[in-house]
């Protein structure tokens, strides 16, 4: 009986910790990128996500694609998260490599959902999912490490420590960065949600591409400002916060966008 119980603690612990471990911006991260995108929603696209979503909202609705991959029947969307990429390369060789991309990652599935979701005859199934997945790839995108390098999982090997917490990079731009700030989602969205007209229009006209390349040049130079088994403190939340919450800005004002588009 004692083994048997301890069997079955191992795995309820298994299907709730491995989704944290894997999750882009953090449980909070994804919320304040849905808070700040439910902003500038039209009326008209706010109304037809009503009808996909029902109560859920676009902060909540944002974890979704990570909560999800406790169940193994959607282990096909796990390379949906990210684009990783085998050296830095200029925007044009960005281009001609994203032209030519075949592969199963964020790139080609944003692709792929923009299509779906703009067809009439979607199953309210697959509207449902879609929607799901169109939200939460383009937050994921915006964080740097998910646009970073392919020989260490974006950033997953390279491992480092948060204050006396050993971790690696891409957890620590997950996670630690945001929650060092010790904010709920909200106070944090209405902390950062401070943007122009102008600076929306120009962010939201900005094809994926360009999403991609932004978060790649913040990556590249993530990994030559330190070496592994190096420990980040507060000099690293200070240097690199402004970026963060520059970045959880971008991928909500250009969610709204996408939406919009979709759905206004």
């Amino acid at each position: 009986m004692k083994t048997k119980f301890l069997k079955k603690l191992l795995l309820i612990i298994t299907i709730f910790y491995a989704p944290l471990q894997t999750m882009a911006w953090g449980t909070e991260g994804h919320r304040i990128c849905g808070q700040i995108a439910s902003s500038y929603l039209t009326p008209k696209a706010r109304k037809a996500l009503e009808a996909i979503l029902g109560n859920e909202s676009l902060a909540l609705a944002s974890n979704w694609a990570d909560f999800i991959k406790s169940d193994p029947a959607y282990n096909y969307l796990s390379t949906w998260h990210y684009i990783d990429f085998d050296k830095p390369y200029t925007y044009p060789e960005m281009l001609d490599y994203l032209t030519k991309d075949t592969k199963v990652d964020a790139y080609t599935k944003l692709q792929f959902l923009i299509g779906e979701l703009k067809k009439k005859d979607l199953t309210k199934e697959n509207r449902l999912l879609y929607v799901h997945m169109l939200i939460h790839i383009i937050e994921d995108v915006h964080q740097p490490m998910h646009t970073a390098h392919e020989d260490d999982k974006g950033g997953n090997d390279f491992k480092v420590n948060w204050f006396s917490t050993p971790t690696n990079l891409h957890s620590v731009w997950d996670s630690q960065l945001i929650e060092f700030q010790q904010l709920s989602y909200t106070e944090y969205t209405s902390a950062i949600n401070h943007t122009t007209p102008a600076q929306r229009q120009e962010w939201q006209k900005a094809p994926i591409s360009q999403w991609l390349f932004e978060s790649n040049q913040i990556a590249e130079k993530l990994y030559t400002e330190i070496k592994p088994g190096d420990t980040l403190n507060y000099k690293y939340n200070f240097n690199h916060i402004e970026t963060v919450n520059q970045q959880l800005l971008k991928a909500g004002v250009r969610l709204a966008g996408i939406l919009n588009q979709l759905f206004g």
